[in-house]
Order: C-alpha cells, then structure tokens, then sequence
C-alpha cells in the first residue's frame, strides 16, 4: 500500500466531514472555557467583597458558555443528518465532506472568539455590578450583544450541514 492509497482511505467524505464537525464542537467549547473561566475570576473577586451579589453575576459566568453549547449543537446535526447516530451513515462524497467542514468554519471561528470577546465584556460587567448591582441589566445586553455573532454563525454552519447532507 502507498502513502496516497492509505491517505486516500483515511480521508474519506465522511471522515472528513466527522473530524471537521468534532473540532467544531472542541473548539466553540474550548472559547467558552476560556471565556467562563474569565469572568469566573472576576466574580470570585467581586464575591470576596459582596457574596449576596452571587446571582447577579452567575448570569454573566454563564454567557459564554453557550457558543460551547452551539458547537455541539452543530455536531449533533451533523451526527444525525449523516446518519452516524442511527449506526447506518451516509456515503458521503468526497467533496461533500470538504463542504461541510467547510460549513462548520463559522461555527468553530466564530465560535471560539466570540466566546472569548463575550467573557472579556461579560468580566467588565461583572466589574460594573459590583459598584453599581441595578445596573445589572446594562451589563447582561452588553454581554448579549456578542452573543448575536454566535448565534449568525450556528444558522450559516447549521443551515450549510443541513443543505449538503440532505
């Protein structure tokens, strides 16, 4: 067997499309760790001065986890277009494959940013709550305006998986 016979059967259609999908879902989650981990440090301070602002500022820990949540749910779609979930999956093309790792692209990139940017803008919230807690809507919207990209990015690579698998 050559090198190009063992690379052509390793790198299939849907070997291809199951890594593509799998590092979607590792690499939103990994943004959100980054991201909750942030603003987990930033609340544990805040909690040290006040700890009867801990409600307040879970909503804000919890924020970035959710392009985590997105990356999964992009896996999971694919898991069961493709029929990896019921043990019986499509043949996928070769072409097929790369077009849904491409479509996973948004998801992953901007999966993983967003998720780090919503924990550094969800931290300073956390910063604002502290002094000032009835501002605590203002800090939730700032948050949650990072989280719009996120969800943009889970309907193209979604919608994208959906179109090509089907």
């Amino acid at each position: 067997m050559t090198f190009a016979d063992y690379i052509s059967q390793v790198f299939t259609g849907p070997s291809i499309a199951l890594m593509a999908t799998t590092l979607t879902a590792a690499v939103s989650g990994w943004g959100s760790a980054k991201g909750v981990g942030a603003v987990g440090t930033v609340v544990a301070g805040s909690l040290t001065e006040d700890p009867s602002k801990f409600g307040k500022l879970l909503i804000l820990q919890a924020l970035p986890g959710t392009q985590g949540i997105y990356g999964l749910i992009t896996w999971f779609v694919f898991m069961i277009m493709s029929g990896f979930m019921s043990g019986a999956p499509k043949d996928l093309t070769f072409a097929q494959g790369w077009m849904i790792a491409a479509a996973c692209m948004p998801m992953m990139i901007v999966g993983f940013f967003s998720a780090v940017h919503q924990g550094r803008v969800a931290a300073a919230g956390c910063s604002l709550v502290g002094k000032r807690p009835e501002e605590q809507s203002k800090a939730i919207v700032l948050a949650a305006m990072v989280e719009t990209y996120a969800i943009f990015a889970l309907l193209v690579s979604v919608l994208t998986i959906i179109f090509v698998v089907r």
